[in-house]
Protein backbone atom coordinates (compact mmCIF):
# COMPACT_ATOMS: atom_id res chain seq x y z
CA UNK A 1 0.00 0.00 0.00
CA UNK A 2 0.86 3.36 -0.70
CA UNK A 3 0.04 6.63 1.42
CA UNK A 4 0.12 10.04 -0.15
CA UNK A 5 -0.21 13.52 1.90
CA UNK A 6 -0.67 16.12 0.78
CA UNK A 7 0.33 19.91 1.63
CA UNK A 8 0.54 23.86 0.45
CA UNK A 9 -2.81 24.81 -0.16
CA UNK A 10 -4.17 27.82 1.41
CA UNK A 11 -5.69 30.88 0.45
CA UNK A 12 -4.17 33.45 -1.91
CA UNK A 13 -4.88 36.16 -3.94
CA UNK A 14 -5.01 36.55 -7.75
CA UNK A 15 -1.93 36.80 -9.33
CA UNK A 16 0.07 34.93 -6.70
CA UNK A 17 1.98 31.63 -5.82
CA UNK A 18 1.73 28.45 -3.92
CA UNK A 19 3.66 25.38 -4.30
CA UNK A 20 1.89 22.53 -3.51
CA UNK A 21 3.75 18.73 -1.69
CA UNK A 22 3.12 15.57 -1.83
CA UNK A 23 5.28 12.71 0.49
CA UNK A 24 4.50 9.30 -0.79
CA UNK A 25 5.30 6.61 2.23
CA UNK A 26 4.65 2.85 2.06
CA UNK A 27 5.58 0.88 -1.09
CA UNK A 28 6.47 3.53 -2.76
CA UNK A 29 9.11 1.23 -4.68
CA UNK A 30 5.85 0.45 -6.62
CA UNK A 31 5.34 3.98 -7.95
CA UNK A 32 5.58 5.20 -11.33
CA UNK A 33 3.42 7.97 -12.83
CA UNK A 34 2.32 10.74 -10.04
CA UNK A 35 -0.38 13.38 -10.91
CA UNK A 36 -2.07 16.02 -9.75
CA UNK A 37 -5.90 16.49 -10.09
CA UNK A 38 -8.32 19.50 -8.81
CA UNK A 39 -11.99 19.58 -7.96
CA UNK A 40 -13.87 22.37 -7.71
CA UNK A 41 -17.51 22.27 -6.63
CA UNK A 42 -20.25 20.78 -8.68
CA UNK A 43 -17.28 19.87 -11.62
CA UNK A 44 -15.75 16.73 -12.38
CA UNK A 45 -12.21 15.77 -11.25
CA UNK A 46 -9.67 17.35 -13.55
CA UNK A 47 -6.19 16.58 -14.46
CA UNK A 48 -3.91 19.27 -13.78
CA UNK A 49 -0.54 18.07 -14.57
CA UNK A 50 1.51 14.50 -14.59
CA UNK A 51 5.32 13.39 -14.20
CA UNK A 52 6.41 9.99 -15.11
CA UNK A 53 8.69 7.71 -13.44
CA UNK A 54 11.59 8.84 -16.01
CA UNK A 55 10.90 12.54 -16.09
CA UNK A 56 8.26 13.48 -18.40
CA UNK A 57 5.46 16.13 -17.75
CA UNK A 58 2.20 17.21 -19.11
CA UNK A 59 -0.25 19.39 -18.17
CA UNK A 60 -3.62 20.64 -18.88
CA UNK A 61 -4.03 23.52 -20.91
CA UNK A 62 -5.60 25.55 -18.71
CA UNK A 63 -2.38 25.80 -16.60
CA UNK A 64 0.23 25.09 -19.17
CA UNK A 65 3.05 28.09 -19.11
CA UNK A 66 1.90 28.57 -15.25
CA UNK A 67 3.16 25.46 -13.45
CA UNK A 68 5.43 23.67 -12.96
CA UNK A 69 5.38 19.59 -11.81
CA UNK A 70 8.72 17.88 -10.50
CA UNK A 71 9.74 15.24 -8.29
CA UNK A 72 12.07 13.96 -5.47
CA UNK A 73 12.50 10.46 -5.78
CA UNK A 74 14.76 10.46 -2.75
CA UNK A 75 12.15 12.29 -1.04
CA UNK A 76 9.41 9.99 -2.09
CA UNK A 77 8.03 13.46 -2.86
CA UNK A 78 6.04 15.14 -5.59
CA UNK A 79 5.61 19.05 -5.80
CA UNK A 80 3.56 21.33 -8.25
CA UNK A 81 4.23 24.97 -8.32
CA UNK A 82 1.54 27.17 -9.73
CA UNK A 83 2.29 31.16 -10.81
CA UNK A 84 -0.03 33.47 -11.40
CA UNK A 85 -2.75 31.98 -9.99
CA UNK A 86 -6.55 33.05 -10.79
CA UNK A 87 -9.84 32.44 -9.32
CA UNK A 88 -10.77 29.67 -11.63
CA UNK A 89 -8.07 27.59 -10.08
CA UNK A 90 -9.74 27.31 -6.75
CA UNK A 91 -10.34 24.13 -5.57
CA UNK A 92 -9.19 20.59 -4.02
CA UNK A 93 -5.79 19.64 -5.31
CA UNK A 94 -5.17 15.70 -5.22
CA UNK A 95 -1.91 14.08 -5.59
CA UNK A 96 -2.60 10.53 -7.52
CA UNK A 97 -0.14 7.77 -7.89
CA UNK A 98 0.06 4.74 -9.99
CA UNK A 99 1.95 1.27 -10.36
CA UNK A 100 1.57 2.50 -14.30
CA UNK A 101 3.99 3.82 -16.46
CA UNK A 102 3.85 6.28 -19.04
CA UNK A 103 1.65 9.74 -19.06
CA UNK A 104 -1.76 9.18 -17.63
CA UNK A 105 -4.71 11.16 -18.03
CA UNK A 106 -7.95 9.44 -16.82
CA UNK A 107 -8.38 9.36 -12.66
CA UNK A 108 -8.78 5.75 -12.85
CA UNK A 109 -5.48 5.23 -14.51
CA UNK A 110 -4.14 6.07 -10.94
CA UNK A 111 -3.92 3.53 -7.88
CA UNK A 112 -3.52 5.72 -4.86
CA UNK A 113 -4.85 9.40 -3.96
CA UNK A 114 -4.61 11.57 -1.48
CA UNK A 115 -7.37 13.34 1.04
CA UNK A 116 -6.71 16.60 -0.75
CA UNK A 117 -5.44 20.10 0.06
CA UNK A 118 -7.80 23.05 -0.50
CA UNK A 119 -6.31 25.92 -2.97
CA UNK A 120 -8.67 29.38 -2.89
CA UNK A 121 -7.60 32.12 -5.14
CA UNK A 122 -9.58 35.00 -4.39
CA UNK A 123 -10.00 37.97 -6.82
Amino acid sequence: QVQLVESGGGLVQAGGSLRLSCVTSGSTFSINSMGWYRQAPGKQRELVAVITSYGRTTYADSVKGRCTISRDNALNTVYIVMNRLKPEDTAVYYCAASNRVGVLIAPSEYDYWGQGTQVTVSS
